[in-house]
């Protein structure tokens, strides 16, 4: 027997246990056989002191242990050639396959990084999909079906309606079931939901859009809304709420099985990086599903029809529905490995046998309940879970922390685009592509540098808890640049008179003496940039009469404007359609401190979500993290974008009329905008800050004594930020 000073595997895991590597009388390894782990007979095992013996036969992540038995070379030919059975402990079959069929090429990828791979296709299939897909094509979808502002919606929130439902029942029954079983279905039912979505662009007749010449200049054909007959297609909100729905039962197992399914299977120390990766994943999907969605809307939903309008129309539906047949059918694929994964992978046992336990010690010792092996496989001990969770202030608080950030993560996301917009005078498509370039550096960026600062650092609960809690503060002083803001541009009727003189606040105005006969709509919002550096609500209410057949710049160019003078010569000036182009000189500064907000905001998530598992039983972390998303998506996710929403609608100027009735808002006022969002994104950082703060000093660690024989020291208390090795004793050698 001898104690290895430095066993390093091939992910740098280091053993400071007693390991028993004697093999007295090696027998020779008989091709095709079945190893029994427990024998301690296992030709490419660790047997270790303790009685435990780690899983089955050598694989590509198990590259610790030696040979302890030896094989002729014909012998060894042979044997991988019929392939090797992975046998846990227990008698638990771990190798890779369906039922009885494992072939040895499949054992490839039998491993942890194997294991990742698969997840994170699927994690970012879900944001590719879900927040990626659907954002970009919910106008095209209301367009086609008729469908109000409120009944998209409904569409949207189906996803976190299903995902409260299931959470409670898939973390509960599944953290204590066959995992990956789990996911592989969860998944299959994530890509049935993305192809019942599209179906309704199969069972529909034909859609018929129709162009008017110079719909939009002063005495052209003016549309009329509100004249339009309700449609039987808005029925079809039914389905899409049931693709929805479906999406958000088959991504429950996967941010709450699939975090613990990871952390099960590797080194402590390792687990935040593999998270951190398998969520950087899941935050590129949404910025792949803008940029392939906005491609596919470029193209007109029925492919290979010809028809006379243009992506600009207002009337033009593009091909929404092709992204999720193609996201459906690769969710079909990937969930096929995904299920043919063992309960636990080979050479996982050793290090659960060598995990020191985190959890939050309770006063009256009820904690220890959670560590029976029989504790969570029946429905009468969900009551008891619960209440030792609840009575967990370090998780309660952690979750109220994950809450205020993913409110203001939900309402970035929803509103950042927006306030970019208004604040810079940029177009739709321009907001969200500045967006983007943001969000993926420092959204993706931050998640990953989160876990790896965690590994790197070698952090402890308490220590994960302030790294926390100092990106906290970091982005609460950084949200203060939301004192700066950019001028409005000049708009005629809306920020200024058609005179010149500037229009009270509270005031509109957009018919004036030049555009009086022209019949203009307030329907129609199409602004132009006038000549003079104007905006104007419409081409019609600029008094524009003739739209040009040459574009400049792309863009549509009016002229004979009687409201706009032209700057030298005399007469009516010209218009180019689209906003004014801002020149505000605290655009870079606005940018690179939004930078940092989300940067900063991003960095703590993977450490809050790693302490959430470290804090609770081994045994609860899927059911903790079950508890944990309801809470995040119930107080966070589900009302963030409203808070948000109704703090920015304050600073509205302009509001759109739908046939009598306020629609969304066109114009914000700049100044109002950048002051409400500071407050609320104040209001949720500081309360983000302070349940960081409680969650640390609640925090009580196991006493040193309570994990022996582990690598890993136990935290004394005090905090540290960094993981200690003990010293071995003199004269051990390797």
């Amino acid at each position: 027997m001898a104690m290895p000073q430095n066993s390093t595997a091939e992910n740098g895991f280091c053993f400071a246990q007693t390991l028993d590597f004697s093999c007295p009388s090696p027998p020779p390894c008989k091709p095709g056989r079945t190893f029994d782990a427990s024998s301690g007979r296992e030709p490419r095992g660790t047997a270790l002191s303790n009685g435990t013996a780690s899983s089955g036969a050598r694989s590509p992540a198990d590259s610790c242990a030696e040979p302890l038995c030896s094989a002729t070379p014909g012998d060894e030919e042979t044997q991988f050639n019929e392939g090797i059975k992975y046998v846990s402990a227990e008698g638990e079959e771990l190798a890779c396959g369906w039922g009885g069929f494992t072939p040895r090429c499949l054992q490839l990828c039998n491993t942890s990084k194997g294991v990742l791979f698969f997840l994170c296709v699927a994690s970012f299939l879900q944001g590719m999909t879900v927040n990626g897909f659907i954002n970009t094509v919910i106008t095209s979808i209301e367009r086609r079906f008729d469908l109000r502002s409120y009944q998209s919606g409904l569409i949207a929130s189906s996803y976190d309606i299903a995902a409260c439902v299931c959470l409670t029942f898939v973390s509960y029954f599944g953290g204590n079931g066959h995992k990956p079983r789990w996911l592989g279905w969860g998944v299959l039912v994530m890509g049935l939901g993305s192809l019942l979505f599209a179906l309704p662009h199969f069972t529909t007749g034909q859609y018929e859009a129709h162009s008017a010449a110079e719909v939009g200049v002063c005495g052209g054909n003016q549309s009329l809304p509100c004249a339009q007959a309700a449609s039987s297609l808005s029925s079809y909100r039914f389905v899409f709420m049931l693709g929805q729905f479906l999406h958000g039962m088959g991504a429950t197992p996967l941010y709450t099985l699939g975090v613990t399914y990871l952390d099960e299977n590797v080194k402590t120390n390792y687990s935040p990086v593999y998270i951190a990766v398998f969520y950087t994943a899941a935050i590129l999907g949404p910025a792949a599903g803008y940029l392939v969605g906005g491609m596919f809307l470029n193209i007109y939903t029925e492919i290979g029809r010809e028809i006379d309008i243009t992506p600009e129309n207002t009337l033009w539906v593009g091909a929404w529905w092709i992204g999720f047949l193609g996201a459906g059918a690769a969710s079909l694929l990937i969930s096929i490995p995904i299920l043919g994964y063992p309960h636990r992978l080979p050479g996982s046992q050793r290090y659960i046998v060598m995990r020191v336990s985190e959890a939050h010690q309770l006063k009256d010792g009820s904690h220890k309940k959670a560590s029976d092996p029989d504790f969570g496989k029946t429905v009468k001990d969900l009551p008891r879970s619960v209440l030792l969770l609840l009575k967990n202030p370090t998780f309660i608080f952690l979750c109220l922390a994950g809450a205020t950030e993913a409110t203001l993560i939900a309402g970035m996301s929803t509103f950042g685009p927006k306030f970019l917009e208004s604040q810079f005078s940029l177009s739709a498509s321009e907001a969200a592509t500045f967006f983007g370039y943001l969000v993926v550096p420092a959204g993706g960026g931050g998640t990953f540098l989160g876990g790896f600062l965690v590994n790197k650092f070698k952090l402890r609960c308490s220590g994960i808890i302030k790294l926390c809690l100092l990106c906290t503060v970091s982005s609460l002083l950084a949200i203060f640049i939301f004192f700066i803001h950019c001028p409005n541009m000049p708009m005629a009727g809306v920020t200024q008179t058609y005179g010149g003189s500037v229009l009270p606040g509270g005031h509109l105005n957009l018919t004036a003496a030049c555009n009086t006969n022209c019949g203009c709509l307030q329907e129609t919002y199409s602004p132009v940039c006038g000549s003079d550096d104007i905006m104007y609500y419409s081409p019609c209410h600029a008094g524009c009469k003739k739209l040009s057949e040459n574009l400049r710049n792309g863009k549509k160019v009016y002229h004979e404007c009687s409201c706009i003078d032209k700057t030298l010569l005399p007469g009516p000036g010209d218009a180019e359609a689209g906003k004014c182009t801002s020149s505000c000189a605290k655009k870079p500064l606005l940018l690179f401190f939004m930078f940092m907000v989300i940067l900063f905001t991003f960095l703590s998530s993977i450490p809050a979500l790693t302490a959430t598992l470290r804090c609770v039983s081994d045994r609860q972390r899927s059911f903790a993290l079950g508890i944990q998303w309801i809470v995040v998506r119930t107080l966070g996710g589900i009302p963030g974008p409203i808070a948000f929403g109704s703090m920015i609608d304050k600073s509205c100027l302009l509001w759109q009329d739908q046939c009598g009735e306020q629609g969304s808002c066109y114009v914000y006022q700049n100044s109002a905008m950048s002051r409400y969002t500071l407050i609320a994104g104040l209001v949720y950082k500081v309360l983000g800050t302070t349940f960081f703060i409680v969650a640390c000093l609640l925090y009580k660690p196991p006493p040193p004594e309570s994990a022996p024989g582990s690598s890993d020291a136990s935290d004394s208390g005090n905090g540290d930020l960094q993981e200690h090795k003990p010293s071995l004793p003199a004269g051990e050698d390797m």
